[in-house]
């Protein structure tokens, strides 16, 4: 059993699958980094100091905090902020996986786009045998 898990483990899929995994999640990261460190502040900044992980709308009149740490810890709120804020983390990555995918396609459009060298006759074979051998001779 041992060696049967062994030989899965170690197919090329699974290798591939794990790597993939891996760079995903970094990925997510460099993304999540990039929504939340660089594309947010400029938005805010646009917006007048907008700070739309913290905007939530209390769902009980209990909430009344400014922030929503504290507003959680009242009471039930929607924090929509923060779902706009993972929302534009979604699109981000879902277009720098379009573009790649749309160049990997492309790349592989103009490899099967390569036409085959066409096939020579049997007079043509015929023509460069002799050609050869009255090279060598």
């Amino acid at each position: 059993m041992l060696k049967e898990f062994r030989e899965f483990a170690m197919k090329g899929n699974v290798v591939d699958l794990a790597v993939g995994v891996i760079i995903g999640a970094a990925f997510g990261a460099i993304v999540t980094s990039l929504v939340g460190d660089v594309i947010m502040p400029v938005i805010g900044a646009i917006t007048g100091g907008l700070d739309f992980s913290n905007y939530f709308t209390p769902l009980s009149k209990a909430v009344n905090a400014s922030n929503l740490a504290d507003a959680k810890k009242q009471g039930a709120v929607l924090a929509w902020g923060n779902f706009l804020t993972l929302t534009l983390n979604f699109l981000i990555i879902a277009f720098v996986l379009f573009i790649v995918i749309r160049a990997m396609n492309k790349l592989k459009r103009k490899d099967e786009a390569a036409p085959a060298p066409p096939k020579l006759t049997r007079q043509e074979e015929l023509l460069i045998e002799i050609r050869d051998l009255l090279k060598k001779g």
